[in-house]
């Protein structure tokens, strides 16, 4: 009972529920190993007694971290502070730079905007102004007290003390009601960028044809967004993990997506026979992908990139240039550097930071502040890079915008980091060293899963105001129209697996849902960008609704849209919900023409992924597939008739057109009939897992020029495109 009491005050469950009537008791070994990587020695029932005995003994005016939303009622943690308290609210010093929200027009000064519309607070410099008396007597429920006067949305710190001269201090965040809204109606694709080659490419697709897909996209068939996979630097390595899920930094992208030949400086290298030969290579690459059957070689594109770049930071910078790269360091500041260090280190020592010399795994060490100084030139290597990928970012999304997309470029944020990378070794008080984030077992997975990540303390996070989770969420708004973020449930709980054990013997710890959610609300209502939650999978009872009311949009997929709590049938498209983003699949499932045509079953009875015989997995998904294409002849969706494989996939988009979800997103290698997922779940070496180039039915990879002219793609995008009302030439009566 000790253990359970004190499990919940730091929010470790105890139980999970994987179904409705299904109740599992965790085992008390994996409790006591997850309180101890939040710092809470539970190892022995005297232990036990002596942290929870501290723990109630606590006394906290305020939690670390405190959220009001505006125009809504005060939280209980301020509306019941004592009689007679006093209260300062002390502003951010200024807007977040690197925001359009620090930019013309300029904002009022500090002390004008904190007399216009907060508390009294002190100006940075000056002395502290009056506190303000909270009144004898509690206001009514849902009204504030008369001393609140809303701060202006930002990240602040409040000051409290009390009448017997208790005192608290707290991080307050101070959060619009909801996230920004994109278009009412939209289309657009879904992309693994690495898969999408151009006649230009070296190798993989890259931030140049991003943007050549964007423009064509917005002004040939009127799509409004884009989505990509994450582009977030991943650990180095021979071979480097391939997946983007699995990243070295979520907060910096990777460089091997530059496009090479648009650096400016590119143009002014000397050293042309190099660069020429470093070209040919590449075109190598890319002729081997494309025409003879080699897998997307990752590492041999970054390797000839690395080389070209190496020469391009050679060309001195122009005043203006050089201006700018400036800027772009002081706004990134320390992380960054870190960042760049961390590249540098892992060029020296190799890419696991645990097994460097022991010196250099903490970052704040002496020893690290040499190699700092030693390995500078490196480390300005690494920044630079880093400034000319957001650079062309920064480009993609005003190219989308030009084209007339009301979104623009969709980014993606990954659950996790890589256990042996930059953000964890950056960052190392802020993850739960020993534990891995992943999902417990269900009627898809008997065995639960672990995905091999670190999560995040959520101790940590409150204490420091959420400080790493905002910067990474404003490096990644900086330069995008919208964001989805993956597994979006863990902005509530995740599923810990201690390390070393199966994810059976995992369980939920919670996090501060209205904190992360604030956050979010504030980063992307300063950056002007929708969000797209993805909630696919177990989902707790009241984190959709949640998520809706701030307006972060969801993800519904056809094949998973039916009916569960009636008959189970196809979910007729009224029925759908609105704000989501609407699709027939996803990297992780199968195209839609394989999964039209069965062969996505055939695929995993190959690779001995079933757990029954292949005609009984054969049968049901007929009988799934059948359920659907009958709802669409009912629809009249489906005018051809059976039997057309390309006919039914217009069919699908015709369908999800017809529900009222606002954003409608067509996997792109839908368009030309792929029938390969770029992902095959529960694979390593079995299946060329993230490594495929975007291909035809029969398997022969396309360009993006191919994919642009294919009559398969323009027939579908017909479906999708919004009809523009009749207008009768003169004289012509409209009937």
């Amino acid at each position: 009972m000790g253990l359970s009491r004190l499990a919940a005050l730091h929010g470790v469950a105890t139980s999970y529920s994987p179904s409705p009537d299904v109740t599992v008791s965790v085992p008390d070994d994996t409790v006591i190993a997850v309180l101890a990587a939040l710092g809470v020695d539970a190892g022995t029932p005297a232990d036990v007694r002596k942290c929870l005995a501290a723990a109630e003994s606590r006394s906290r005016l305020l939690p670390p971290t405190v959220v009001v939303w505006a125009g809504e009622p005060l939280p209980s943690a301020l509306a019941g502070l004592p009689p007679g308290s006093t209260v300062t609210v002390e502003p951010e010093p200024s807007d977040p730079p690197g925001h359009p929200a620090s930019r013309p027009p300029a904002p009022l000064s500090m002390r004008a905007r904190a007399a216009a519309t907060a508390a009294p607070v002190a100006s940075p410099g000056e002395p502290a102004p009056e506190a303000v008396p909270a009144p004898e007597a509690p206001p009514a429920p849902g009204e504030a007290p008369a001393w609140w006067i809303p701060p202006p949305h930002g990240v602040h710190r409040i000051h409290v003390r009390t009448p017997d001269n208790r005192r608290a201090t707290a991080t307050l965040v101070a959060a619009p009601p909801r996230v920004p809204q994109p278009p009412e109606r939209t289309h657009g694709f879904l992309v693994q960028l690495y898969s999408l080659l151009s006649a230009r490419s070296w190798g993989m697709g890259d931030l140049g044809d991003l943007t050549d897909l964007a423009v064509w996209a917005g002004r040939s068939v009127g799509s409004g967004f884009v989505q990509v996979n994450p582009l977030h630097a991943a650990v180095p390595g021979k071979p480097t993990d391939p997946s983007p899920y699995r990243p070295s930094s979520r907060r910096f992208p990777d460089p091997v997506h530059l496009h090479v030949e648009s650096i400016p400086e590119y143009g002014h290298v000397r050293d042309r026979a190099t660069l020429d030969d470093l070209r040919q290579d590449a075109a190598a690459l890319s002729e081997a992908v494309l025409n003879k059957g080699a897998l997307i070689d990752r590492d041999a594109v970054w390797e000839l990139k690395r080389q070209a770049l190496e020469l391009v930071v050679q060309v001195p910078l122009t005043p203006g240039r050089r201006a700018d790269y400036c800027d772009f360091l002081a706004e990134q500041g320390q992380a960054l550097e870190d960042h760049a260090l961390w590249c540098a280190l892992a060029e020296v020592h190799g890419p696991d930071w645990h097994s460097w010399p022991e010196a250099l795994r903490d970052p704040r060490s002496p020893g690290t502040a040499r190699a700092r100084s030693e390995l500078l030139d490196r480390v300005d290597f690494h920044c630079r890079l880093a400034w000319l990928t957001a650079g062309q970012l920064a480009a993609a999304q005003r190219a989308a915008e030009d084209a007339g997309m009301g979104v623009g470029i969709v980014h993606d944020l990954a659950v996790g980091v890589h256990p042996a990378g930059a953000d964890t070794w950056s960052q190392q008080e802020a993850f739960a060293h020993g534990m891995s984030v992943g999902a417990p077992p269900d009627a898809f997975n008997a065995r639960g899963q672990d995905w091999g990540l670190p999560p995040w303390r959520p101790d940590v996070l409150a204490a420091t105001g959420y400080a790493a989770y905002r910067g990474l969420l404003r490096g990644l708004l900086a330069h995008a129209g919208a964001l989805r973020i993956d597994h979006v449930m863990g902005l509530f709980r995740l599923w810990w697996v201690p390390e070393g054990r199966p994810p059976t013997d995992g369980t939920y710890v919670a996090y501060d849902a209205e904190a992360m959610l604030a956050v979010l609300v504030l980063e992307a209502h300063r950056a002007r960008t929708a969000v797209v939650g993805e909630d696919l999978g177990t989902v707790a009872p009241g984190v959709r609704e949640a998520l809706a009311r701030r307006g972060v949009l969801g993800t519904s997929v056809l094949w998973f849209e039916r009916d569960w709590e009636g008959d189970g049938r196809p979910l007729a498209p009224e029925k759908w919900r609105r704000d989501c983003l609407a699709t027939a699949t996803t990297h992780d499932l199968p195209s839609t023409a394989a999964r039209l045509t069965g062969d996505h079953v055939t695929l995993r009875h190959r690779l001995g992924l079933l757990t029954r015989s292949l005609e009984e997995e054969l049968t049901e998904d007929a009988t799934d597939t059948a359920e659907w294409l009958a709802l669409l002849a009912r629809l009249r969706m489906l005018p051809e008739g059976d039997g057309d494989e390309e006919a039914a996939v217009r069919a699908v988009h015709r369908f999800l057109r017809r529900t009222p979800a606002r954003m409608t997103g067509v996997w792109l290698p839908d368009t030309v009939g792929d029938r390969r997922p770029q992902n095959l779940p529960g694979t390593w070496d079995q299946y060329p897992n993230w490594r495929l180039p975007i291909a035809d039915p029969e398997g022969h990879p396309v360009t993006l020029e191919e994919i642009t002219a294919s009559p398969r793609l323009h027939a579908l995008m017909e479906v999708l495109r919004p009809r523009k009302p009749h207008t009768a030439p003169p004289g012509e009566r409209r009937p």
